[in-house]
């Protein structure tokens, strides 16, 4: 079998303005970077269209390290859809050059379900993560040098500014710095970081926003800190929010690419499921719903924090509704949660595998609580045997969900006709099923215990000092109407990384609360979580090269 990068090389990729032309959009209409990339226009968003769409969402059971084949799944799902005779787009979130350079690699899919040009996907694509970049330390520039101003200085407290700096870089080295040393004319020295570019608020609010005005009155809206009297101060008091938007004139524009089977993909935006809302933007998904009759998406990490961030909060701003959700299980995540090593997982172990279907089962009750029933994508690896793929089906039917064997890593669309077929059967089932977890309104402290108990599986949740002091602050503020967004971490449903399975009897530990007032949402921070990762001891960029002729290898 090739490599992913060899697959995605060999593709002979169809130029984009034919894939423009298959959703109806003239070339004119495009702003082309090079013959096979694109952004899209807003004003071609039908809000009529998007309102009879059909949104499929593609989320997973707790993975293991290397993730568990949610994008490899949502682009062969697409790809089946197509071949079925649906007009169907895939819509994806951007890479982050940390985790390509990092654990994860690339997050353009795998083996024959990818999108492409899968290289520069990975590596900088477009520049939208870069603009996101610009703009959030053009915003931490004009902090610092407010606070240094003797002419229009707005009396800010160092002590109460939480805003950092961002890159897209696992840099675990920059999380905790000190700034403005070397004398008065450098600056007033405080401490501050960095958070990697996916956490960055800025992110967040571009996947949020609606329109580029909407995104500038967001911008503006963001939380700094309190001046000495204790006077709230936000991006709009510094004037940075017209200069930051001005750097995302082109970023907020969702871009088109192209399958390895030919059929359109839109990617948009990156934020990073658990530390952020994890989904693309609404902009994209309203562009997609605008020029196809079916639109896959995806959220990031499992059931818990992907899915339950989508449908709480990008589903509720963007007035948007999923008809059908696919759960992706792999048998190798399912024995890693029933204790099975990493470097094991290829070995058949039915005992182990049925120790883990309680994650599996877990995940299927998340879905429902939304009034949905998933459909259980099982993605098939070449040591996964036929007694344990009985298993997860039997699994299946004893839960009543419908169970299908993926194999588009291997096959592509043609490996995912089975799955295509039950996910229109489920669209067609949920017209108007889809219900909230939680009302905005809801005092901080409920919304926050509703998800903890229901989403993780947790019996209580239990505050820091500075998280009581945190919600206090952001109520009196007048943000306590806004959703939560939980930064948790992604290895385990719990807040403790190394609690695999369904973990029970559990307390979930918020350590602070961070108001996001520009995206709209309040962060409380769980466990032991961090907004900048570091890379492994043997990163993937240790395998990344590149020729003379320009040819990049090791990308996966």
């Amino acid at each position: 079998m090739k490599s992913d990068i060899e697959i995605a090389q060999a593709v002979k990729l169809k130029p984009i303005k034919k894939i423009a032309a298959e959703l109806g959009i003239e070339e004119d209409h495009l702003e082309l970077y090079g013959k096979y990339k694109a952004k899209i226009p807003l004003n071609l968003i039908d809000e009529d269209k998007v309102k009879n769409g059909k949104l499929i969402l593609v989320t997973a059971i707790t993975p293991t390290p290397a993730g568990e084949g949610k994008t490899t799944t949502s682009i062969g799902l697409t790809e089946g859809l197509n071949k079925i005779g649906k007009k169907t787009v895939v819509v994806l979130r951007e890479p982050s050059l940390g985790p390509v350079f990092g654990i994860k690699g690339g997050a353009t899919g795998g083996g024959y379900s990818q999108v492409v040009p899968m290289e520069d996907i990975n590596l900088h694509f477009t520049g939208d993560i870069s603009a996101v970049e610009k703009a959030h330390n053009l915003l931490s520039a004009l902090v610092d040098n407010n606070i240094q101003s003797t002419k229009h200085n707005l009396g800010l407290d160092p002590r109460t500014i939480r805003w950092k700096r961002v890159m897209d870089m696992n840099e675990r080295s920059l999380r905790d710095i000190v700034i403005g040393l070397g004398g008065p004319k450098q600056g007033v020295p405080r401490e501050t970081g960095f958070d990697i570019t996916a956490a960055s608020e800025v992110m967040a609010t571009l996947c949020l926003a609606h329109d580029l005005e909407d995104l500038k009155t967001k911008l503006g809206n963001i939380f700094i800190g309190f001046t000495y009297d204790g006077k709230p101060i936000f991006a709009r008091d510094l004037k940075a929010h017209g200069a930051m938007a001005a750097l995302m004139k082109h970023a907020i524009m969702p871009n088109l690419v192209q399958t390895t089977e030919g059929n359109p993909a839109i990617i948009h935006g990156g934020p990073f499921a658990n530390i952020a809302q994890g989904t693309n933007s609404i902009i994209a998904t309203k562009m997609g719903l605008s020029h196809s009759d079916y639109v896959v998406t995806e959220a990031g990490f499992a059931s818990e924090l992907g899915a339950e961030k989508f449908f709480n909060i990008k589903c509720q701003y963007g007035k948007l509704s999923a008809r059908a959700v696919v759960l992706v299980a792999t048998i190798r995540a399912l024995k890693y949660h029933g204790g099975v090593k990493l470097k094991e997982l290829s070995i058949e172990n039915v005992d182990a595998l049925k120790l883990g279907l309680e994650n599996l089962e877990k995940h299927v009750e998340n879905i429902r609580y939304y009034g949905i029933s998933p459909v259980i994508a099982i993605n098939k690896f070449s040591t996964d045997t036929p007694a344990e793929i009985a298993i997860i089906k039997a699994k299946a039917k004893e839960l009543n969900v419908k169970v299908s064997l993926v194999e588009s890593w291997e096959k592509g669309g043609e490996g995912a006709v089975e799955l295509a077929e039950m996910v229109v059967e489920a669209v067609d089932n949920c017209k108007s099923c889809f219900k909230p977890l939680y009302d905005f309104n809801w005092p901080i402290e409920d919304k926050i215990y509703e998800i903890c108990t229901k989403m993780y599986g947790a019996d209580h949740v239990e505050y820091s000092v500075q998280a009581k002091v945190d919600m206090t602050k952001i109520k009196e503020l007048g943000f306590d109407n806004l959703p939560i967004c939980i930064a948790k971490t992604q290895k385990s449903l719990s807040d403790d990384q190394y609690r695999k399975g369904r973990p029970k009897g559990f307390t979930v530990k918020i350590r602070e609360v961070l108001l996001s007032s520009g995206a709209g949402f309040i962060v409380p921070i769980a466990g032991t979580i961090m907004r900048m990762p570091g890379l492994p001891e043997e990163p993937a960029a240790e395998l990344i090269d590149i020729d003379k002729d320009g040819n990049i290898s090791g990308l996966f």
